[in-house]
């Protein structure tokens, strides 16, 4: 891959799909807090249409030949639809305004970050199994980010309920139940957990294969995510975790999971 096909410039869907995400944050902040559930369904129309512009773009940097495998920030992007699609379908049966408020605007930072950042220097070594172990995290790590806006919604909404917060934002329109949205995080966990898998394995052996050290903070981070979801999952099936714990764990997770992709991000970005 060359630096002309690394630095393809933004297209016009992009601006597009960003800033009908910025539309589609205010208008879901806004309906969320103000209670207003026509402005909240307004603004999940905007998002989905800057969601189908985010996939024009991808399919327009595809066509190319710049894929979402073929680096960092174009995994990035890929990951930001992904998250975004969850949500919006998750959406469709499910009360989850606060959600879409958390994850659209971050959908939209880290859209803008894959697409304006530095490109950086091209990878040669970028080979079969490397971009499988791409698309493998990526995915991975989209259902881990789903699962972790519903363990943190399900954290505001238990701690306004022992507090008895009923007036607060989260009580004047109706939300998914606790148990609800624990059993939603549990879901796209056990979903996101075998990818992830996976793409470690996959990991080891390409960074073996490129006679690469172990000794990387970004390793050392992605193991710490595994460790999380694999606690996690281990502490539901066989102990009964559930709601607080399991909610703090799945928030963990991703947080460790952020630290690799932001450690690849800047070193892609600097050419390290």
């Amino acid at each position: 891959m060359n630096d002309r096909v690394l630095s393809v410039s933004p297209s016009p869907a992009f601006w597009v799909a960003l800033t009908l995400y910025l539309v589609a944050t205010i208008g879901l902040l806004t309906g969320f807090l103000r209670a207003r559930p026509e402005l909240s369904r307004q603004a999940r129309l905007v998002a989905v249409a800057a969601f189908v512009f985010h996939g024009v773009d991808i399919g327009w940097r595809g066509v190319l030949s710049v894929h979402p495998a073929a680096s960092v920030r174009e995994a990035l992007g890929f990951l930001a639809w992904i998250i975004a699609g969850g949500y919006l379908a998750t959406s469709i049966k499910r009360r989850i305004d606060l959600a879409g408020a958390v994850l659209v605007p971050m959908v939209g930072v880290v859209l803008g970050a894959a697409r304006l950042s530095p490109t950086g220097a091209p990878q040669d070594d970028l080979t079969l199994l490397g971009r499988i172990h791409i698309s493998l995290a990526t995915v991975g790590v989209a259902l881990f980010g789903l699962a972790a806006a519903l363990a943190f919604i399900y954290l505001l909404e238990e701690r306004n309920l022992k507090r008895k917060r009923f007036d607060a934002a989260s009580w004047k329109a109706p939300v998914e139940s606790l148990a609800g949205l624990d059993a939603m995080a549990q879901r796209l966990v056990m979903a996101g957990f075998p990818l992830f898998t996976a793409a470690m394995v996959l990991g080891m052996i390409w960074t073996s294969q490129r006679k690469l050290g172990m000794a990387r903070p970004e390793y050392a981070a992605a193991t710490i995510t595994w460790l999380c979801y694999a606690g996690l999952l281990g502490g539901r099936l066989g102990l009964g975790w559930r709601g607080r714990r399991a909610a703090w764990v799945t928030v963990a997770g991703f947080v460790a999971a952020l630290l690799v992709l932001t450690i690849y991000f800047v070193r892609r970005a600097v050419g390290a």
